[in-house]
């Protein structure tokens, strides 16, 4: 009885091995049949069907992007480095910073910044002692892109400023704007707004375009009116208002909104809850105020618009 197992152990063992060597040579043979036939110029002409990513070229999540040197001074260096579409803090750019002065401390950061052509600043400031370099995160945290249908950043437009921190009033030594295509600048697309029953019309002419959007009561802000505002010229527009009541209350909101030229913003005007309540007022029925618009860069010329609107919630 042994001994039959062990014939039969050793049959199984034999025809193992000779499936092993069988599958060893089929295998190769296939592979040949499919091959160029052999000749003194084969290995020029097998091509890899894929090429492989370069190690070095920074990506991130699928987006190739190139290092771009915006400012490269002999103050200051800044370069965009890399980008994270879903980092946890928001759309982000990775920056590199090089502060050369020898006994100066500066401030990087950006004076403005959109998105496919929507004003989105993403308030970035650090500073960088002097002979040194620092890396760093430029993020997009503001939920009104998303809010507003725009889930692919195509075109980052940021204006950065390089400035001596302890001296606000003397020019800085970098002031550089920049467009950022993550897509490809082929690719780059320009936000349009579709118009809504909801909508009201404030001014509408060659060179600004302004729309109520609606009305809400914020838990933070106050009682809320939203705007929409287009720059149709090749200048930067600041809007601002002024003489403002509420159900003939003077109650002034402070608010102002830069847009650079061609592009769009949403933007809002609040009264909190303390100056309603300081004027007796529990349900906002009119609202009055004198709406301006003019150049950015010459308050001494004339305002584009200056002219009085009513609103009746």
């Amino acid at each position: 009885m042994k001994r039959t197992l062990v014939i039969i152990v050793a049959l199984i063992l034999v025809f193992s091995l000779v499936a092993c060597s069988s599958s060893s040579t089929e295998i190769p043979s296939l592979e040949k049949e499919n091959m160029p036939a052999e000749d003194s110029n084969a290995s020029e002409e097998i091509k890899p069907t894929e090429s492989k990513p370069n190690d070095s070229e920074p990506k991130s999540d699928g987006i190739a992007f190139e290092e771009l040197v915006v400012v490269d001074n002999d103050e200051c260096t800044v370069k965009i480095t890399g980008i994270e579409p879903d980092n946890m803090w928001g759309y982000t750019l990775k920056v590199n910073l090089e502060n050369k002065s020898a006994d100066k401390t500066y401030m990087f950061s950006t004076q403005s910044g959109a998105v496919n052509g929507v004003e989105s600043d993403p308030f970035f400031a650090t500073e960088v002692a002097p002979g040194k370099k620092s890396n760093n995160d430029i993020s997009f945290m503001d939920d009104t892109l998303k809010n507003n249908g725009i889930n692919e950043f195509t075109d980052i437009e940021l204006t950065f400023k390089v400035y001596d921190t302890n001296d606000w009033t003397s020019d800085p030594v970098a002031l550089e704007t920049v467009h950022v295509y993550p897509l490809g600048e082929e690719k780059a697309t320009k936000f349009v707004r579709e118009s809504q029953s909801t909508d009201t019309v404030l001014i509408d002419d060659e060179n600004v375009y302004i729309v109520v959007m609606g009305y809400t009561n914020d838990s933070i802000w106050g009682y809320t009116v939203n705007l929409y505002l287009e720059n149709r010229t090749d200048k930067t527009l600041t809007y601002a208002v002024d003489e403002v009541s509420v159900n003939g209350y003077m109650a002034d909101p402070f608010w102002a909104k830069e847009v650079r030229p061609g592009n769009v913003a949403f933007t809002s005007i609040s009264w909190s809850d303390t100056t309603l309540e300081e004027n007796g007022i529990t349900e906002v029925e009119e609202i009055e105020m004198l709406f301006k618009v003019y150049d950015s860069n010459d308050w001494m010329a004339d305002k584009l618009i200056e002219e009085t609107v009513v609103l009746n919630p």
